[in-house]
């Protein structure tokens, strides 16, 4: 599932031709998503500007002239594809409607936003955009990681006390939001800590945070990792994939400089966990 770099490098994607641009015509192809589509969804949507384009965890919130917000989550292999329209230095044509085009932006300034989704586990909502985070899916969420609020303290605070493993409590998403099983795996490599460690064992937790922020810039400005489904918005491969350092890495050498190990694996519930055994110890 596209994880907070993915997100955030799609609706970076999609903001020259969204935002303040409105939505001229909206087509629904289908009812439902992995969950019903709102009432009347093309007919709120056509005639709304976007006022502004923005991320909670994983995510987007277009946030419509109307006073409604239009909450889009990508799930296991939904994509936000541009076409007519041009996208850094290429024009990118309408293509022929496809199978799984459920939804459809045709913008003001001609661009076409279309959203396809083979598997249907993505998700699409209309909300007010005032209290847009009481939205069920929105209310529960912790801090983001690259915001003010997330800082040493809260996170050592967040993990203090607590017995579960480390690698569990940074995918909770009450503790922190949009962190997935990626680029958890790739924080605790660089901060030499085993994914097995019970969270309130975790002596240095603050030093976790600028780790957290480095991996998930660098994901960012390589457009994300591509893998299975996952295509930015002018569909084109992401390629952070090319700078793991662990993650998918069984049996390779370790990457930290002087080390003789070999990557490993373990299954932490039902998520593969790689790590280095030699470097990455367990805390406690």
């Amino acid at each position: 599932m596209p994880e907070l770099p993915e997100v955030e490098t799609v609706r970076r994607g999609l903001l020259p031709v969204m935002e303040d641009a409105v939505i001229a015509r909206a087509e629904v192809n289908r009812p439902d998503l992995r969950f019903p589509l709102p009432e009347r969804m093309a007919e709120r949507l056509t005639g709304a500007r976007v006022l502004g384009l923005r991320r909670r965890s994983k995510y987007i919130l277009a946030d419509l002239s109307s006073g409604e917000s239009l909450l889009i989550h990508l799930g296991m292999s939904g994509r936000m594809l541009i076409s007519g329209a041009m996208v850094g230095t290429f024009h990118h044509d309408h293509p022929a409607p496809q199978k799984h085009d459920h939804v459809v932006l045709h913008m003001d300034n001609g661009a076409r936003i279309t959203f396809n989704d083979a598997r249907r586990f993505g998700a699409m909502d209309l909300m007010p955009t005032e209290g847009a985070e009481t939205h069920p899916l929105l209310s529960a969420l912790g801090p983001e990681p690259l915001g003010n609020g997330f800082d040493g303290a809260y996170l050592a605070g967040r993990l203090a006390g607590r017995a579960m493993p480390v690698k569990s409590a940074l995918l909770d998403q009450r503790i922190v939001a949009g962190l997935g099983n990626i680029y958890v795996c790739e924080v605790l490599f660089r901060a030499h800590l085993h994914p097995a460690t019970p969270a309130g064992r975790v002596t240095e937790a603050a030093g976790l945070v600028p780790l957290i922020r480095e991996v998930l810039v660098e994901a960012i400005e390589a457009g994300g990792s591509s893998l299975k489904d996952y295509r930015q918005a002018d569909g084109e491969l992401g390629y952070f994939q090319h700078s793991f350092r662990v993650y998918g890495r069984e049996g390779q050498p370790c990457a930290t400089p002087g080390c003789s190990g070999s990557v490993a694996r373990l299954v932490q519930s039902g998520r593969s966990s790689f790590f280095c055994p030699l470097c990455q110890p367990v805390q406690g």
